[in-house]
């Protein structure tokens, strides 16, 4: 039985991984702001922590929780999108609330995340996209979001220096049918979360910061 964070489990791919992996007979600990998805997270077995990532104190209480756990799995689930194109110059506000999501949250979990993984040797993993690789950009549309994706992978990569004893990967689900890839995705969420379970199985420390695709494929361009 291998030990799972989720850190963003109240909905979507957080929620589906949570389930998959209780499934599979593992021990979950995954988080979530509200009451009603904290106690929806119990329901189902996990151990629940509430956390923000948008909160800073919320944050670094993780390491205090997280106290003495060797973490086979963890993963940052959080984010969200902004769909705007390059011909609309991004809000203050919208800015913020992407960049500090996707990627400062993100950040600043890494620190109090990351040993407890190293404890057990194990995979660290960000929730990126494909929409994050510059070498293929392919178009405009949601051009914050793709900024913040990016970034994120760049933080992972560098981070994954100064952690030796764990893996640290960055993970592309493909477009999934949820709230926020929309009912005309290609992937149902089952088999893109599937995918993912499989690929984070399948991590190995030649995978050390790079980005992989939910069906295992190994990015070549960033």
């Amino acid at each position: 039985m291998s030990t799972v964070l989720i850190i963003g489990a109240s909905r979507g791919i957080g929620l589906e991984l949570t389930r998959q992996y209780l499934e599979a007979g593992d021990r979950v600990i995954a988080t979530a702001r509200s009451d009603a998805d904290l106690a929806q997270l119990q329901s189902q077995g996990a151990e629940a922590l509430r956390v923000d990532v948008a909160d800073t104190t919320s944050v670094s209480a993780l390491a205090r929780d997280l106290q003495g756990e060797k973490l086979d799995v963890a993963l940052y689930v959080a984010g969200v999108m902004d769909r705007a194109g390059a011909l609309t110059p991004p809000t203050h506000r919208a800015f913020d609330r992407v960049m500090h999501t996707n990627v400062l949250g993100a950040m600043q979990v890494i620190p109090q995340v990351v040993p407890w993984v190293e404890n057990a040797g194990g995979v660290f993993g960000v929730l990126s996209s494909s929409m994050s690789q510059i070498g293929s950009v392919a178009a405009g549309n949601a051009w914050l979001y793709r900024v913040s994706k990016a970034a994120l992978n760049m933080a992972l990569s560098s981070a994954r220096f100064d952690y030796p004893g764990a893996t640290l990967v960055a993970l592309d689900p493909g477009w999934v049918q949820t709230d926020m890839g929309g009912g005309e995705a290609l992937l149902s969420l089952n088999d893109s979360v599937r995918g993912l379970i499989a690929t984070i199985a399948s991590v190995t420390a030649a995978d050390n910061g790079r980005l992989l695709h939910h069906d295992g494929r190994r990015a070549e361009h960033w």
